[in-house]
């Protein structure tokens, strides 16, 4: 029975892969968050799954975490400061997104000293497009030379260089793969500076209102569905270590180029033109300044030649999260 273990456990993203995971009986599943992190009530296998909580910046909490999970076979590395909120506090960003990244790659690297000949443990990083800045091309691929305008995507990007060196010298094995915008995300609005691009779907569902952070509806976001990636994430535990040169780990995932306006197209189209009302335009500057740091067209191939797949349309992102609330 595979063994894997999900930092951020009790954030959107745990939940979602724990769900899935936990669908299968052959995964066995730890989650790990700062708070206690929950089995999701919709997990076919709960019996497969367990919470436990720590604290990933404080060392003993760290070690005693690993400890009490192995033998492993993958971690998902899924915890961390969003965008905005890393951006809005830098000491608390550079802790929890790459320092604890760092504390937790090391000890890893020294487990695998003590057992040697052991296999790698299989590492899979959420990493994100907001490692690019401007100036970019048209269509970016992964030989785009990275420069990021927010701290968040700075601490992305160091943290992909300790997964590639580690991955190079046998210490893990590990990928790092660059999420598109997740939409439509269910729960309460985040720190980060794309929280909007659910919000203005989710939010009038329910008869609240969204603020849009800029006042364009031609900007395009690069988005992908909960349901697309948790499938390319289980997807990742079954790539071939040498799918890829090991010192070159990271993956643009696949997403779609949709407008503000195509998003409320898709809206009034799924769920009647009223629910438009409850959209409000209203510029953030320091929110637009981020958001339009980002790429917004992006070559997927070389993720496409390793089998992860796209979404087929925002509409059915759309209609996938009306699907999801219902059960």
């Amino acid at each position: 029975m595979p063994r894997v273990l999900i930092t951020g456990g009790a954030g959107f993203i745990g939940q979602l892969m724990a769900t899935r995971l936990l669908s299968d009986p052959k995964y066995e599943v730890t989650l790990t968050d700062i708070v206690p992190p929950s089995i999701p009530t919709k997990a076919a296998h709960p019996e497969n799954g367990k919470g436990i909580k720590a604290d990933l910046c404080n060392a003993d909490s760290l070690s005693s975490l690993i400890d009490s999970c192995l033998p492993l076979d993958a971690i998902y590395l899924f915890h961390g400061i969003m965008s905005s909120g890393a951006e809005a506090n830098f000491e608390l960003g550079m802790k929890v997104n790459m320092e604890s990244t760092y504390s937790f790659l090391e000890y890893l690297r020294k487990l695998q000293g003590r057992t040697e000949g052991a296999k790698p443990i299989r590492i899979i990083y959420a990493s994100s497009q907001a490692v690019y800045g401007q100036p970019l091309p048209a269509v970016i691929d992964e030989k785009v030379v990275p420069t990021p305008e927010g701290s968040y995507g700075a601490q992305k990007l160091m943290c992909e260089a300790l997964i590639n060196d580690y991955t190079r010298r046998g210490f893990i094995d590990g990928f790092s793969l660059r999420f598109p915008t997740i939409s439509v995300r269910p729960g309460k609005p985040t720190a980060a500076a794309s929280s909007f691009l659910s919000g203005m779907i989710r939010e009038p569902l329910a008869g609240v209102e969204c603020v849009i952070p800029l006042h364009d509806r031609s900007f395009r976001s690069w988005l992908c569905s909960p349901k697309t990636l948790a499938e390319n994430l289980v997807h990742a535990l079954t790539l071939p270590t040498t799918a890829m040169p090991s010192h070159v780990r990271t993956v643009n995932m696949p997403g779609i180029g949709v407008t503000v306006q195509e998003m409320m197209d898709a809206l009034a189209k799924v769920a009647g033109e009223e629910k438009l009302k409850f959209l409000r335009e209203e510029t953030d500057s320091d929110m637009e300044r981020i958001l339009r740091s980002w790429g917004t067209e992006f070559d997927n191939s070389l993720a496409l030649s390793l089998g992860f797949r796209p979404d087929g349309g925002f509409e059915e992102a759309v209609r996938d999260y009306i699907e999801s609330q219902k059960q």
